[in-house]
């Protein structure tokens, strides 16, 4: 049978009665195509021969009174007046397998590895499904171990929960996602790099990721380079496959780097198809087909995976309020900040906990790991209020006992929150070092027991 799948796939991918336009206008990234207007639809994909001998891959993302508008999935160059347009498919659609794993491939579900083709099973997922029913999920499960100290003890994520990633540029967003890909207990991770810098595509693959973390996860890249119909269809091919997998009764972590770069390649595709821009140019789009694509991760039916998501959100200038933050952080189930002063004095990664949040704490934890967190807590934020004076030299020891301490622990915070992208640390040994940690100090730990595997909320 897996012999057939191959000839399966042509002839399902067969249209029944070909329909043939033409190109009547190009206008820069747009191209107006008349004669099938009846047969097509928002979504429908065509191919246009172009005068250089290719098949350009285009879709319809709107109408005007004269035509149907379609933007390219490669350069229009070679486009001309009169070319000829084939109907292709009126939903886009993917075939994925579970050979897939261990391999790279680009938005189209092609392999870009140099491994060879790629297996194709009989069974088509619709790249813009519709997310589960509220109804029909699950709710989320257990607690996952991420393999990241800071992220399993103070922003603990449990099955089936989406988690943001926010930072600048150049503060750690790939290492740290490359961390969770290789120690996390998930069964399979779908890795989407949107709009990643071409150069660093092979550097992530090997030196972060490694062999290890590439043999459970699928990758799929699109680069800045490429159009931008590319880098949104990456993001929706990316939870495409975590819907796979899901359905299979595989625990997936959904990786995508970065949500930002989805919504700016939204933008160039509602500009161009003549939406009105609001706030910083995003169009109303953007705003629809983010909860779209978010909604789809999260808990599975009963009997079935679940999906637990991190997707990054590239803040510009480090501002935190801009309008895609600011609607991802609405949807998503918590957020993780990575901060740029931290990067600057060498600790990685440079998570900042006292802004981060998971709204499934504390009901993951048992009460003794509860109470070292609010313990911890406290003497970070006793020292981030007096940080400055602290640096200044203006504090002097023996002022306030809380600060003193809070200055004592500031150095063994550090450190626990420091680790090299080489080492996992797991949920039920981050809190025995967090505990042994305040231990040495002046903290009052009556109430607090040391944490054990059996809590409430372990996995």
């Amino acid at each position: 049978m897996s012999g057939l799948r191959p000839l399966i796939h042509d002839i399902s991918s067969i249209q029944p009665d070909a329909r043939h336009g033409k190109v009547r206008v190009v206008r820069g990234l747009l191209i107006e195509i008349v004669g099938i207007e009846p047969f097509l639809a928002v979504g429908s994909r065509l191919s246009v021969a172009t005068l250089d001998g290719r098949d350009l891959p285009v879709e319809i993302v709107g109408f005007s009174e004269t035509g149907a508008l379609a933007m390219p999935y490669g350069s229009v160059e070679g486009v001309g007046v009169g070319a000829r347009a084939t109907l292709l498919s009126r939903h886009g659609a993917v075939y994925p397998d579970r050979s897939w794993l261990g391999r790279v491939v680009n938005a189209f579900g092609e392999p870009i590895d140099g491994k060879g083709p790629i297996r194709q099973s009989s069974e088509a997922r619709l790249l813009r499904a519709d997310p589960l029913a509220a109804h029909e999920r699950q709710r989320v499960g257990p607690r996952l171990d991420m393999g990241v100290r800071a992220l399993n003890t103070f922003a603990t994520m449990c099955r089936g929960q989406r988690m943001g990633i926010f930072a600048g540029s150049g503060v750690g967003k790939s290492v740290l996602m490359s961390m969770v890909a290789r120690y996390s207990s998930a069964d399979v991770n779908i890795i989407g790099l949107v709009g990643e810098r071409g150069r660093e595509v092979k550097e992530f693959l090997e030196d972060d990721l490694g062999p290890e973390g590439l043999a459970r996860s699928v990758v799929v890249v699109a680069t800045s380079d490429e159009s931008a119909l590319m880098r949104r269809q990456a993001g929706y091919l990316t939870v495409t496959l975590a819907e796979y997998f899901r359905d299979q009764g595989a625990e997936v972590i959904c990786l995508m780097d970065s949500v930002t770069r989805f919504a700016m390649a939204q933008r160039e595709i509602g500009l161009a198809g003549g939406e009105p821009p609001t706030t910083k140019g995003y169009t109303p789009t953007v705003f629809t087909e983010l909860p779209r694509l978010l909604e789809r991760a999260g808990p599975g039916r009963q009997g079935s995976g679940n999906i637990t998501g991190l997707f990054t959100v590239l803040v510009e200038g480090d501002d935190h309020n801009e309008p895609v933050a600011d609607a991802v952080r609405g949807i998503l189930d918590g957020h993780v900040v990575m901060e740029r002063s931290i990067a600057e004095r060498g600790r990685y990664p440079s998570i900042n906990v006292l802004r981060s949040v998971s709204r499934t704490m504390p009901d993951c934890h048992g009460d003794g790991e509860n109470a070292l967190i609010r313990e911890a807590r406290r003497f970070m934020s006793t020292y981030s209020d007096m940080e400055e004076m602290i640096r200044l030299g203006a504090y002097r020891p023996g002022t306030n006992p809380e600060v003193d301490a809070a200055i004592q622990y500031h150095p063994k915070f550090e450190a626990f929150l420091s680790q090299h992208k080489s080492e996992r640390t797991s949920i039920e040994d981050g809190f025995k070092q967090l505990y042994s940690d305040l231990a040495t100090g002046p903290a009052d730990l009556g109430s607090v027991t040391m944490p054990t595997s059996d809590t409430p909320g372990g996995d």
